[in-house]
């Protein structure tokens, strides 16, 4: 009997929560003060947005160049580049890029230790209501061939 009246109650206040939402929905008031509005497209085209490096000897640090043209009618400026671990640093153009002019994103992968890596950086832009871009590099990293060859002694 108390597990029929204790679900009643639960029943009967959750259906009071539902009906007071509708009553601000209805009265204009909005449900969350923290909703976000969603994300624009970003108006910077890039060239490539995922690179795969292949296979790296360990220890030779690999770049790439991430490249992209501000196709908007407004400077852009690029506030955080923001790689997923200290195993990649980034480089980036951090002058003003204007209308139709390029810019870069340079990844850096150190290749310290050996296997497989698949690693983001992400880029924060001042474009207002665009998500940040995420950028991906991939490859293997190979031991090199005397590691190789004293594990197999």
């Amino acid at each position: 009997m108390k597990i029929l009246k204790l679900t009643l109650v639960a029943l009967f206040v959750s259906s009071l929560s539902f009906a007071q939402k509708a009553e601000l929905k209805k009265a204009g008031v909005p449900q969350q003060a923290n909703a976000q509005a969603p994300s624009k497209a970003s108006v910077l085209k890039w060239d490539a947005e995922n690179h795969e490096f292949g296979e790296l000897e360990k220890g030779k640090p690999a770049s790439y160049d991430f490249t992209f043209t501000n196709t908007s009618k407004e400077t852009i400026l690029i506030t955080n580049v923001k790689p997923s671990c200290g195993c990649t640093a980034a480089n980036y153009t951090k002058t003003p890029i204007k209308p139709g002019d390029k810019g870069f994103v340079t990844a850096t992968y150190n290749a310290a230790n050996p296997g497989s890596f698949h690693k983001t950086i992400t880029v924060t832009t001042n474009e207002e209501g665009a998500a940040p871009k995420v950028l991906v590099i991939k490859g293997k990293v190979n031991k090199p061939e005397e590691e190789k060859s004293i594990m197999l002694k």
